[in-house]
């Protein structure tokens, strides 16, 4: 039977990770968190873990080595999902260091104690679409060889993130591929994000709590958009069907549209007639990556895989996501 690590396991990748692993094989699951690390999208999952079923949750931190030493020895992997990170975009304008710190640094750590302990499972290191930045509409769609222009701290992060991990495959040949997945959301979708925040200021609105204007941004933005469950069977698809040592793919889904006509949708969606939009300065980031657009095809040639959910299913899962969430606690939300 198969183990396999999964930093990150209470974020909306891991946790649906998780699940995806649950019901599609037989693997033991280690899911690597922070003592402080909410638990509510592995709620579900914690009668397992209680009962010593299939998963087991390990404390530790990026920025602990020690911890990652002996999460890495408790488990010892076959496989190894790498989906820990400080990744929110906006966040990392306020705190680039320990975006920095987190992101690069802690991957090094993190790869730098396998070789430690001589263990060498296959490794996704999880990168992102955020590295190519500000790409120029004649470079589009975005395929591999695309050159780097980071437009946050986060996105400069993750550009050290995708580096490490080609260079540790490179010079150790230790068993790496490396991600770049372009927008992805769904349910479990944190709110520093602009879907997730739209919606749940609508399911806010739904229930009378604040006034019909939602709050927005920069509404120009080009986002290609995937579900985060069609993401996930990707990277399975990834680790098991013929992996390449050093190989870096880009991926996402197939739905283009701009950020305002994505809330459109959401509005559409919504039980709310009357809803109106305010601009926010506060919501802007001081410089955005504007045209996401992948080209997916060297992925998909090698693994076949192809987004099964439509857009208009994820936007309605997630504002149902927050439907749920905003009826039980939401009184206690911030819009």
């Amino acid at each position: 039977m198969n183990r396999v690590l999964i930093t990150g396991i209470t974020g909306m990748v891991g946790s649906h990770l998780a699940d995806f692993l649950l019901k599609n094989t037989d693997w033991e699951i280690w899911g690597m968190l922070r003592w402080r690390s909410p638990l509510d999208n592995i709620s579900h999952l914690l009668e397992r873990v209680n009962s010593n079923d299939r998963v087991h949750l390990v404390y530790g931190d990026l920025n602990d080595q020690i911890s990652l030493l002996k999460i890495i020895d408790e488990s010892n992997p076959d496989y190894v999902f790498h989906l820990a990170a400080q990744s929110y975009p906006k966040t990392s304008f306020e705190s680039p260091l320990d975006t920095y710190n987190t992101n690069v640094i802690g991957t090094a750590r993190f790869l730098e104690a396998f070789r430690q302990l001589n263990q060498d499972p296959w490794i996704h290191v999880c990168a992102s679409s955020e590295v190519f930045g500000r790409v120029p509409e004649e470079k589009l769609p975005i395929n591999e060889e695309c050159s780097f222009h980071p437009a946050s701290p986060y996105a400069i992060s993750k550009v050290g993130t995708d580096l490490i991990g080609r260079y540790h495959a490179e010079a150790y040949n230790q068993k790496i591929i490396t991600t770049r997945m372009f927008t992805h959301t769904g349910p479990r979708r944190g709110d520093v994000f602009a879907e997730s925040t739209f919606a749940k200021q609508i399911s806010m609105i739904e229930l009378g709590l604040i006034e019909p204007v939602i709050k927005v941004g920069n509404l120009q933005s080009l986002r290609t958009f995937a579900d985060v469950r069609d993401a996930v069977r990707a990277y399975y698809m990834m680790l098991t069907i013929s992996p390449k040592i050093g190989e870096y793919y880009n991926i996402g889904g197939t739905h283009v549209c701009s950020i305002g006509e994505m809330l459109d949708t959401l509005i559409e969606l919504s039980s709310s007639k009357n809803i109106t939009i305010e601009v926010d300065k506060e919501r802007f980031r001081p410089i955005d990556a504007d045209l996401q657009v992948p080209d997916t095809a060297k992925f998909t040639k090698h693994t076949g895989w192809a987004p099964e959910i439509t857009f208009e299913k994820t936007m309605l899962d997630l504002l149902n996501y927050w439907r749920d969430k905003t009826s039980k606690y939401g009184h206690t939300l911030v819009r």
